[in-house]
């Protein structure tokens, strides 16, 4: 389908907007006062002649800050999976208010802070949405689901966990009759490529859909919360779409399912702390109970070190899933670093082939030429590592190719004895594709792009994508400290963790760092500098110039030593949820 089939206008008057779906033959138009904030549906015959009009390709939702109630709008978009299914990369912010000048001074500046941190959220690559197509459900699931289910809105329908505009459409969602303009966006990732084997084309789809329950950023957001909700969570379907028929294989990969936590303090790897407090099981049965009634039987794949700081964490993990005791789950740790240390990359085949008799069984969903469902997918491996990024996109790549090399074979495009592996243009596109996955599940969660893509491209580890990784590893140990209480903070601001209130009290921003923050940094600088001016700039006698490098030498070294003590009051801490609530 064209890029921009479905496209909307905004039309704007000093007092209301006017939001018109230009689909064919509809007359619809979202009226919204901006003086009440009242939604009302109207026709095309009520927007005034003088309103200044402006092509949208939707609206994300309202959002209430220090100057009242804004809406987000979304434009430039593409096209996949045979819907329009969009790809949001720019965004309006536009006010009710047609003025600030009512604020004081500090809420002024409080609301371009708040401004700020949506936009930071909103300019986070990977929002996809569609009007005419679920995207927030798997093709199981939709083949699956009864007529009434058909019949409700796309927002009425979607599964919560992957609505990441569903705190911003609250208002809408309060009156069905608006619900035409409620359109759930998803975060993570999608590509679409057509692809040729032995002169067949077929549509190979990737979709991964991150939740917005225990959503944040890397250090700040670990294990699970009370609910049973898994940090970074995510869901990747992958899809064949030839002749008519399609295939779906459905994999997750979520944080270590109980409580712990890993806070940055300026050390490289901060200690993972287990909870001594929480009840483990608890939250642990309500997680596994959710996947359980949703995906059916589940194995786990624990890819974390087996010795250091992560041993703790798996021998937790390993201990809760023989403490549930339930035949539908199914445990196997695979100490990835250590396997394939020494560029052995080679050997991740072993945990491959360990599970190929229970991928069989699992299987994958099917639907052949005429429409008939052949085949469903009964269970799906929930792969981790520490951060479920590099280490767990490796491995899922891998199931996925062992699951589309039997679905091609099945539909006729590969033929007997053909290995996906020989097809060297495909393969490209595959791997590719997998790698691009890793970067936007990456960059949404640690800040940078992924580690060990080098492997996902080519199938090789290189000295290169050593290279590459120890920079991206540097970038991640500055943002994870400096710039990710900031970024935890935006996000919870754009889900509804946080509300803001429109009144002149104060909010948890204007919350002043302790003097030791400036203090100590500028002592530390100072000492150092002096101890570089006194070598390059030498005394009378060697004593004399030793004796004043020792002394801002050691000077320095005190004060990097109380910094790095006290570690978590240097680093960029969340100020907009309290600690309780993190943990």
């Amino acid at each position: 389908v064209a890029v921009g089939i479905y496209q909307d206008s905004r039309h704007t008057t000093p007092e209301k907007f006017f939001i018109e779906a230009c689909d064919e033959g509809a007359d619809a138009v979202l009226a919204i006062d901006r003086v009440s904030n009242e939604m009302t549906l109207t026709g095309k015959k009520d927007v005034p002649p003088s309103a200044v009009t402006k092509p949208i390709c939707g609206i994300m939702g309202t959002i209430r800050l220090v100057a009242g109630r804004f809406h987000v709008n979304t434009r430039n978009v593409g096209s996949l999976l045979g819907h329009a299914v969009w790809k949001a990369v720019d965004f309006d912010v536009v006010s009710y208010k047609k003025t600030v000048l009512h604020l004081s001074e500090i809420q002024s500046q409080e609301n371009k802070t708040f401004l700020s941190m949506i936009n930071n959220v909103l300019t986070t690559d990977g929002f996809y949405f569609c009007t005419d197509f679920d995207l927030t459900h798997t093709l199981q699931r939709l083949a699956n689901t009864s007529p009434d289910f058909q019949e409700m809105s796309l927002f009425e329908r979607a599964d919560q966990r992957f609505v990441w505009n569903g705190n911003l459409l609250r208002e809408l969602a309060g009156q069905p009759e608006l619900h035409k303009f409620a359109i759930p966006v998803v975060h993570g990732f999608i590509v679409m490529k057509p692809c040729r084997i032995n002169g067949k084309i077929f549509e190979w789809i990737l979709i991964s859909r991150r939740s917005c329950f225990r959503a944040g950023v890397r250090y700040y957001v670990r294990g699970i919360d009370s609910e049973g909700h898994a940090a970074n969570f995510v869901e990747t379907e992958q899809i064949v779409l030839y002749e008519g028929a399609k295939a779906s294989f459905v994999q997750t990969r979520g944080s270590m399912p109980f409580y712990w936590s890993q806070r940055p303090n300026l050390k490289y790897k901060p200690k993972p702390i287990i909870s001594k407090t929480m009840s483990h099981l608890d939250g642990f049965q309500r997680h596994f109970d959710s996947q359980l009634l949703i995906y059916g039987k589940q194995t786990i794949l624990n890819l974390v070190n087996q010795k250091g700081s992560e041993k703790p964490l798996e021998q937790a993990f390993a201990k809760m899933v023989t403490g549930m005791n339930n035949g539908m789950l199914n445990y196997i740790a695979f100490d990835f670093h250590k396997e394939c240390s020494h560029m052995r990359w080679d050997r991740l085949q072993i945990l491959v082939d360990t599970v190929a008799e229970t991928q069989d069984e699992y299987n994958y969903f099917m639907v052949n030429s005429e429409g008939k469902t052949v085949a469903q997918q009964r269970g799906v491996f929930r792969s981790n590592c520490m951060d479920c990024l590099d280490r767990t996109n490796v491995i899922q790549s891998l199931l996925a190719r062992r699951s589309l090399q039997s679905q091609l074979q099945r539909m006729g495009v590969l033929n007997v004895g053909q290995r996906i592996e020989e097809q060297a243009e495909f393969e490209k596109i595959y791997k590719n594709a997998w790698a691009d996955n890793a970067n936007a599940c990456a960059v949404q969660y640690a800040g940078t792009g992924a580690l060990k893509t080098d492997f996902t491209r080519t199938g090789k580890r290189t000295r290169w994508g050593l290279l590459m990784d120890g920079w991206n590893s540097m970038i991640r140990y500055y943002k994870n400290n400096f710039s990710d209480g900031v970024r935890q903070d935006s996000i919870d601001l754009f889900l509804g963790n946080f509300a803001v209130d429109e009144s002149d009290g104060p909010t948890p921003l204007r919350v002043q760092k302790d003097w030791k923050f400036l203090t100590l940094p500028i002592i530390m600088l100072v000492a150092f500098s002096m101890c570089i001016v006194c070598l390059l700039m030498a005394g009378d006698t060697w004593t004399e110039t030793l004796a004043y490098v020792m002394f801002w030498g050691a000077a320095s070294a005190i004060t990097a030593t109380i910094i790095l003590f006290n570690g978590q009051d240097f680093v960029d801490a969340p100020k907009l949820v309290h600690k309780e609530k993190m943990d």
